[in-house]
């Protein structure tokens, strides 16, 4: 049985699962036109379409590999399954560094630091200018959006708390 067959049909339940939850949440005096419950709801029926998204992939992938198979056409693996485990891991210790390094360095920082370490990781040529540019213009272009457009503050970092 195809792995995405499965993520789909475990992430429909928990989309099942969360809308039925959601439906107990009561009204509050302080509840507006959408409710208490709205978001919730919104956010399972995404999910849910996300589940029905990796379903119907999946039987896509059956149904393409039954015809490549009576066309005598070579069996190809799928790319996902030539991602090993310590890749998983890789990513894994990226997103720890950058919850370790955040309160220290700030929202920019380890946000730049983080976008050019996964595009080295990914491969991205150590020399080239367009891996800094890219992280400090990707990190700068995030907290624009955070900060500035939709009013979310940042954090400033414990190093840099003394200079702005």
């Amino acid at each position: 049985m195809n792995k995405d067959l499965l993520s789909g049909a475990a992430l429909l339940a928990v989309a099942g699962t969360y809308y039925t939850w959601s439906t107990q949440i009561a009204d509050s005096t302080l509840s507006d036109e959408i409710g208490a419950d709205g978001l919730p709801k919104v956010l399972s029926v995404l999910l849910a379409i996300l589940a029905a998204c990796l379903i119907g992939r999946a039987l896509l992938a059956v149904r393409l590999h039954a015809v490549a198979a009576t066309t005598g056409k070579a069996d190809e693996e799928e790319e996902d399954e030539n991602a090993p485990l310590p890749r998983a891991l890789g990513f894994l210790l990226f997103g720890a560094a950058y919850v370790f390094l955040l309160p220290f360095v700030g929202y920019i920082v380890a946000t730049a630091l983080l976008i050019g370490g996964i595009a080295l990781y990914e491969g991205a040529q150590r020399r080239s200018w367009i891996v800094p540019a890219a992280a400090i213009g990707g990190a700068v272009f995030y907290w624009a959006i955070f900060v500035k457009l939709l009013g979310v503050n940042q954090p400033m970092g414990s190093i840099f708390q003394g200079l702005f």
